[in-house]
């Protein structure tokens, strides 16, 4: 009874997104993410921070010193990493998404 099992929190896809941005792209601001994401993202970070998958890591020397973000060690953890270094290569993605497209083209008719 004292001990629970962790309970283990699904990401939405705008988080997943924003959570690649900021593993691929660390350190780096809220208004860098928002202008790759198009959309406002301040919920979505908040969650993150929430979930402790990111932190602030400082302020970035500019105009209104913004916090720029990193993951934590608990975002190695959820997605079973030891390093920052075992992520999927950009071009791997390139990859996947082009023979996943690939695969869902209809077959065309001659």
């Amino acid at each position: 009874k004292l001990y629970k099992e962790r309970r283990v929190d699904k990401l939405s896809k705008p988080a997943l997104e924003t959570l690649a941005i900021i593993a691929y792209k660390q350190p780096i601001t809220k208004l860098q993410i928002e202008s790759l994401r198009s959309v406002d993202v301040d919920g979505v970070v908040r969650s993150l921070l929430d979930k402790s998958l990111i932190r602030i890591a400082g302020r970035k020397k500019a105009p209104g010193r913004p916090h720029v973000f990193t993951t934590t060690r608990q975002f190695l953890e959820y997605f079973g990493l030891k390093s920052l270094e075992e992520l999927p290569k950009i071009e791997e993605f390139l990859k996947t998404t082009e023979a996943i497209n690939d695969s869902q083209k209809p077959a065309q008719e001659n």
